[in-house]
């Protein structure tokens, strides 16, 4: 099974979330978690490196950290899946290996 990538900085500070697309193997998954959600959101200056990283990588952000920093689903780049902790949870146990970029 691909590894679960895990991205906790914000990419408007830190090039974590550009170095984990440049390292993850195609069909891994990418889990925003933290200040790495706002990369999930719509219109930012990212979108197009997440949506071009979408064809062969799989998003998720945590629900919980979307909401503490004031967006939900409506605004979050189609193909995004939310996730709760259970779901955090699931991608853990259903991957070999969790990669977290810091």
């Amino acid at each position: 099974m691909p590894i679960l990538h895990t991205v906790n900085k914000s990419p408007f500070e830190k090039d974590s979330l550009d170095a984990c697309i440049a390292h993850a193997l195609d069909g891994s998954a990418v889990l925003l978690i933290e200040d790495g959600v706002y990369a999930a959101a719509n219109g930012t200056a990212v979108e197009s490196r997440v949506r071009n990283a979408m064809q062969r990588l799989n998003f998720y952000a945590l629900a919980s950290d979307c909401k503490a920093r004031g967006f939900g689903e409506a605004e979050l780049i189609d193909g995004i899946d939310l996730v709760d902790y259970g779901g955090f949870v699931d991608l853990v146990t259903g991957h070999d290996n969790v990669q977290s970029w810091l």
